[in-house]
């Protein structure tokens, strides 16, 4: 029943499709910081006109940011108007005009998104947090002794310095590797949670480094274990999250879109969201099954758009956390592709498959 993508080959698993290469051209810089390197780059190379993406945190400050580059360089900087979500959604050439060059802020490079221009990625690296004292509140929080350790890519320089705290209190992190997505082992993306899917024959519990709810949601609906979440900055710890109270509000969406008839197929124009292969073999699999579907193409996916549409249900190749977190705002089913699977009776509801984005 797999309707195979021209670059597969029989046996290959729609959803588990082999990571696509990684992907080098045009240049890419990391930096870790807004300072004194990065400019220093921007002016030995030469850039005229530097677009700047900055994630929602930090719209805050962007004008400031822009003037800080303008002033450090001497090049013309404009801001994106749109938040970045991740290095997943890239500013068109509409959006950034006669740009030469684009600095991204609060994110790492994804290995195998291609870049449209020279970018320069500055990861807002801080520590935040002394170990010892994070390591007693997770002792007192009586944690379990193997954790495997995921984290957001801001904090990820204090690991090694936590690692060494907590062995001394008789816990053990352990790090996994993931796949060509993340550039980092123990990295966390909101669609992608390999580092930790590797190690979960070896631990009893995940520890997510960071702030916020965003990542250790998705982390708690990618892996079967409890999920502890520590604020690093704060000095907080959160219990693990709900997994269960999350997996059966989808399932229950899932029960909603069975006797669904006609489907909308979302496909985005980000490049580093973009399945369009995967939304043509969705449709396939929905006529075999007897429905009907239609391929929806969208950069930023908006609720407005889908108003008045004749249309039951809607599966989402994009981002999984736009069905995963902001289904309340749809009006029909909003289903992720394995769940839209689990909707024509494709696969079994446990146990619950999170739509990891290679």
């Amino acid at each position: 029943m797999t309707a195979l993508r021209p670059d597969e080959t029989p046996g290959t698993d729609l959803l588990d499709p082999p990571s696509p290469p990684v992907v080098h051209v045009p240049s890419s810089w990391v930096f870790p910081t807004l300072g004194p390197e990065l400019f220093e780059a921007l002016r030995s190379r030469g850039h005229r006109r530097i677009a700047l993406q900055v994630p929602a945190g930090l719209v805050r400050n962007a004008h400031e940011l822009a003037q800080r580059m303008r002033e450090e360089t001497g090049a013309s900087v404009s801001l994106v108007a749109r938040a970045c979500f991740g290095a997943c959604d890239f500013p068109s050439e509409g959006e950034v005009p006669g740009a030469d060059a684009l600095v991204v802020l609060g994110h790492s490079p994804i290995p195998n998104v291609r870049l449209t221009m020279p970018t320069y990625f500055v990861e807002m690296r801080q520590e935040g947090g002394e170990p010892e004292a994070l390591a007693k509140t997770l002792v007192a929080a009586g944690v379990p002794a193997r954790l495997g350790l995921v984290a957001s890519v801001q904090h990820l320089d204090l690991l090694p310095r936590l690692t060494l705290a907590l062995q001394a209190h008789g816990i053990t992190l352990q790090t996994g590797t993931g796949d060509h997505r993340l550039s980092y082992p123990s990295q966390a993306l909101g669609c992608n949670y390999t580092s930790a899917q590797s190690i979960s024959a070896t631990v009893d519990a995940y520890l997510f480094v960071g702030t916020g709810r965003f990542h250790p949601v998705g982390l708690a609906y990618a892996v079967g274990k409890p999920v502890w979440s520590l604020d690093p900055l704060q000095n907080r710890l959160e219990p693990p999250i709900d997994r269960a109270s999350l997996v059966r509000d989808r399932q229950l969406l899932v029960a909603r879109a069975m006797d669904a008839r006609t489907f909308g197929i979302i496909v985005s124009s980000f490049s580093g969201q973009n399945r369009s292969a995967m939304a043509a073999a969705l449709v396939d699999r929905a006529r075999r099954a007897g429905r009907s579907a239609e391929i929806l193409v969208a950069d930023r996916v908006d609720p407005r758009d889908l108003e008045g549409r004749n249309l039951d249900a809607y599966v989402c190749t994009a981002c999984p956390r736009i069905a995963l977190d902001d289904y309340r705002l749809y009006p029909k089913p909003m289903l992720t592709p394995p769940e839209f699977l689990m909707a024509l009776g494709e696969l079994p509801m446990e146990p619950y498959r999170f739509d990891t984005y290679h």
